[in-house]
């Protein structure tokens, strides 16, 4: 694990709440209660949540964080427990962030992940944090990304970010993760269906896991085949004019499979393993695949990209929370929307001119000092 430092930003000490101090403390003397409260503190917000992830923010940006996702029953937590396996064997310590759904009945949430994780649960250099996806539409919940800054801070290698497995709006991981892990199944479905899902888009590679079914073989060549035509690999070679020699096509699956190995390209491909997840097969070379893609991030500059847009969609994010909070908590913009409405059901107004007019008001609330 990466040495931290005994202390807090001494600029910051003293301007930060007692209480915040003192978590501090007992998070630098690395106790996993101050950890459990801290990630608590930032995941439902609570007064001095932002002094906390101020003070912990110089030292955000030494472990790996690696999305897992994928539809529902494909073994992404069985998979997510091999590896931390695999990492703790290697003598790195493994931080788990698994998103549930909550219930749009009842809005609770069944955490189960440390049920179906009972095997490393126990362990001292793991910890597991189950989130609630609390109505956000893109696997994740919206306190992901800070959650896994508060385990980063703390000193964990690597980081595990489960999604919640809803399989076609699991967007957000690619952008929460440096590295994207989407797992299959033989019963995912046809190649279109694949396709259709959007993970090919947001997959740094692919795991066909209980490989040990009937149709992994003709799922993962599916996969291939498409990486292979849409990165024009098996095109590159055969020249843009009528008469083209069919034998000059290569096989999209062949080198998309051995563009992946490194083998054909500079650029990523991403590679389409096989996984018995719950017997431990193939586990290694998935290990494998994630710090090859690691270095090729940290070679192409590609992980400098990646980190900066994740600072800029939190920021956006942060800068639209307190907008909506200062505006709609607002009692003259509240009594302004109201006395509105009735000129919007006559007709002699819209909601956009309405609008309009609402951002004018509102000017002088985002101008405020504090909320």
């Amino acid at each position: 694990m990466t040495t931290l430092s005994s202390s807090f930003p001494a600029a910051a000490s003293g301007e930060l709440p007692a209480a915040i101090q003192r978590l501090l403390r007992a998070f630098d003397a690395r106790q996993p209660a101050a950890l459990a409260r801290a990630v608590s503190l930032v995941e439902n917000q609570r007064e001095g949540f932002d002094a906390l992830l101020a003070a912990l923010h110089p030292r955000i940006g030494r472990a790996r964080r690696i999305g897992i996702t994928g539809p529902p029953g494909a073994g992404k937590s069985t998979l997510t427990t091999q590896l931390t396996k695999a990492y703790r064997a290697a003598g790195l310590t493994v931080g788990i962030v698994a998103v549930d759904p909550t219930s749009p009945f009842t809005g609770g949430a069944l955490l189960g992940d440390r049920i179906r994780m009972e095997d490393v649960a126990l362990d001292p250099g793991v910890y597991i944090r189950s989130l609630a996806t609390r109505g956000s539409l893109g696997g994740l919940s919206s306190a992901t990304r800070v959650v896994a800054d508060v385990l980063d801070a703390f000193g964990f290698d690597r980081i595990l970010l489960e999604t919640v497995g809803v399989g076609q709006s699991e967007l957000d991981i690619a952008r929460a993760a440096e590295s994207t892990l989407v797992v299959l199944v033989p019963e995912s479905g046809d190649s279109i269906q694949t396709l259709k899902a959007g993970l090919m888009e947001i997959a740094d590679l692919f795991a066909v896991n209980k490989a040990d079914r009937p149709g992994a073989d003709r799922v993962r060549n599916d996969i291939e085949l498409m990486l292979g035509m849409r990165s024009g690999l098996a095109l590159r070679d055969v020249p843009a004019h009528h008469g083209v020699d069919l034998g000059a096509i290569a096989n999209p699956a062949r080198v998309a499979r051995a563009a992946a190995r490194g083998e054909q390209e500079e650029r990523w491909v991403p590679p389409v393993l096989r996984t018995v997840a719950a017997k431990g097969e193939g586990v290694g070379e998935v290990v494998d695949a994630l710090d090859r893609h690691f270095r090729y991030l940290g070679a192409s500059g590609e992980l400098t990209r990646r980190r900066r847009e994740r600072w800029r969609e939190q920021v956006l994010e942060v800068a639209e929370q307190r907008l909506r909070h200062r505006v709609w908590r607002d009692p003259d913009i509240q009594a302004f929307i109201e006395a509105s409405l009735p000129a919007i059901e006559a007709g002699t107004s819209t909601p956009f001119g309405i609008a309009d007019e609402l951002l004018r008001r509102g000017a002088g609330i985002l101008t405020r000092t504090s909320p």
